[in-house]
């Protein structure tokens, strides 16, 4: 196979405008989560223009390279379409998106879109190579481009859905997976899961100058506090403990009613040391509040020490560390690391952009990583 590192300017340069004129059309179409299916489409006929056939599974794209085999181990290239919705302190239309001190402005330029454009193009590039240079089996990139939707929402008919076709249609399933998401090019071996507790302290109302009722937010109080000092038992090597923080509370009708209801919301960043089944149960036990999950799906993730994934990565000088994010990397089952051009800093803020030098750089480093994993 062909040495990434002679790849020359040119073609990376080439790449790279490919991936600029990509993105700007991505962002014009907008593609919120559950509502993507014009963006799906654009992108459908880009990867068929450049002769990729294309599986379309509700709005996920899956894509093979060329020679792929399904009995050979599989890389998934995986990033997602959708985006938030935009802030309302945007200083210009988040979807005309336009060029500015070498950065391409618009919504879902940083969180996934440039992630997204310089897989593809990688993509492309590897799948080009399997044609023209006839690749031997032992050395042809077994590589699959998963885009994905609904991962800002983590909806059932996003990655979900893709796994569910790998398990039970596909006759093949990934052994690693690269997540492009925006962490400047470094890679996350692990990612802290998510649990979102929706916390109500329940009471008595009553007349706030005869002090006759039992008052909702004393309760929440001492729950919350209990909350802030609480100590997990359970260390994880590369994560450290769980982080939990209150985050929202309400309360109250009126300055002369005790409340007999107060509502407050716990924010808690686990580890792999704990499944959010069990987090939840623990805390349940300590509050008087009655706590109610928003969802127990959202795992943490961590790469497998042995894994080839970290070998390439420490071979290539890639540094590696542990993020505070989620991502559809919690819905994959085997090894990952998450990589991708742009900063998560920039994510879901207003006047979002990303430096073109950011996907330029991304191209290059997913072709290296990818050529020197041979798997």
């Amino acid at each position: 196979m062909i040495n990434p590192f002679t790849v020359s300017d040119k073609k990376i340069q080439a790449l790279s405008e490919n991936a600029f004129s990509l993105l700007k059309n991505i962002i014009c179409i907008p593609s919120y989560s559950f509502n993507e299916t014009k963006r799906a489409d654009f992108i459908c006929k880009y990867l068929q223009n450049n002769g990729i056939k294309v599986k379309r599974l509700k709005n996920n794209i899956i894509c093979a390279c060329a020679g792929f085999n399904k009995d050979k181990p599989i890389l998934m290239l995986n990033s997602h379409i959708d985006t938030v919705l935009e802030s309302d302190k945007y200083s210009f239309d988040p979807f005309s998106p336009f060029e500015q001190n070498g950065a391409i402005y618009g919504l879902g330029s940083n969180d996934a879109g440039g992630s997204v454009v310089s897989l593809v193009q990688a993509f492309l590039f590897f799948n080009e190579l399997a044609i023209k240079e006839q690749f031997s089996d032992t050395d042809n990139p077994n590589i699959l481009l998963v885009l994905s939707a609904e991962e800002e929402r983590s909806g059932k008919n996003g990655m979900d859905a893709v796994i569910e076709y790998f398990r039970n249609e596909a006759g093949y399933f990934p052994e690693n997976a690269i997540i492009g998401e925006p962490t400047g090019m470094k890679a996350a071996i692990g990612e802290r899961g998510l649990l979102v507790l929706d916390g109500i302290a329940e009471g008595v109302s009553g007349h706030a100058a005869n002090s006759n009722g039992t008052n909702a937010i004393y309760i929440a109080v001492d729950d919350i506090d209990t909350l802030r000092h609480y100590r997990f038992t359970k260390k994880s090597e590369i994560m450290g403990e769980p982080k939990l923080s209150v985050t929202q509370i309400i309360a109250g009708t009126a300055h002369n009613v005790i409340p007999d209801k107060c509502s407050f919301v716990v924010d808690i960043r686990t580890t792999d040391k704990y499944a959010n089944s069990e987090i939840y149960n623990i805390l349940k036990s300590k509050l008087k509040s009655k706590i109610t999950p928003r969802n127990l799906t959202n795992r943490s993730s961590v790469t497998p020490s042995d894994s080839i994934l970290i070998k390439c990565a420490k071979q290539l000088g890639i540094e590696c560390y542990i993020s505070p994010t989620t991502s559809d990397w919690m819905r994959f089952p085997n090894a990952a690391i998450k990589m991708g051009p742009g900063e998560s800093l920039r994510s879901h803020k207003a006047d979002e952009f990303i430096y073109k030098s950011e996907i330029e750089n991304g191209i290059k480093t997913y072709i290296e990583f990818i050529h020197q994993l041979n798997l």
